[in-house]
């Protein structure tokens, strides 16, 4: 299942991004926001990003005006690895080589047929462990406040 949140900038986007979801066959969860009133991205970022690192949704796509914002929101739960992507090369080795887990993007920065290359993209791509895992139990360890030596 998959995670979705917005704030009021990304509304729109993120509608795109369900009728991409729905036409992948793939389910998901909106945890908002609903309407377009201005409101405070944090909120919709942290509550994506706990159903995310609970298990309760297996990644998340996050949207606002540049991705940004809502990503460093979602990046303080543990266990979250965000990827703030414009470009579609950059999605997919987000996966491959990071294991990202939550995808951002900006809806003033993207437009809706690049938001949906860059999700599928991400969605379909898989990640390759090998020496990545070990770049992955280094930022996990960072995570932790382990010293890297």
């Amino acid at each position: 299942m998959i995670a979705l949140a917005c704030d009021h900038t990304g509304l729109a986007l993120k509608q795109e991004i369900k009728n991409l979801l729905d036409s992948m066959g793939l389910t998901y969860k909106d945890f908002g926001n609903y309407e377009n009133v201005a409101d405070d991205y944090p909120i919709f970022g942290y509550r994506a990003a706990k159903a995310v690192a609970s298990g309760e949704c297996d990644r998340g796509i996050l949207i606002c005006g540049t991705g940004i914002g809502i990503g460093i929101a979602a990046g303080k739960v543990k266990g979250i690895r965000v990827c703030t992507c414009s470009d579609v090369y950059s999605a997919k080795l987000s996966k491959q080589h990071n294991n990202s887990n939550i995808l951002t993007m900006g809806a003033r920065v993207v437009g809706s047929e690049l938001a949906k290359m860059i999700a599928y993209e991400w969605l379909t791509a898989e990640f390759q462990g090998g020496r990545h895992q070990n770049r992955i139990d280094m930022i996990t360890r960072i995570e932790n406040g382990e010293e890297l030596e």
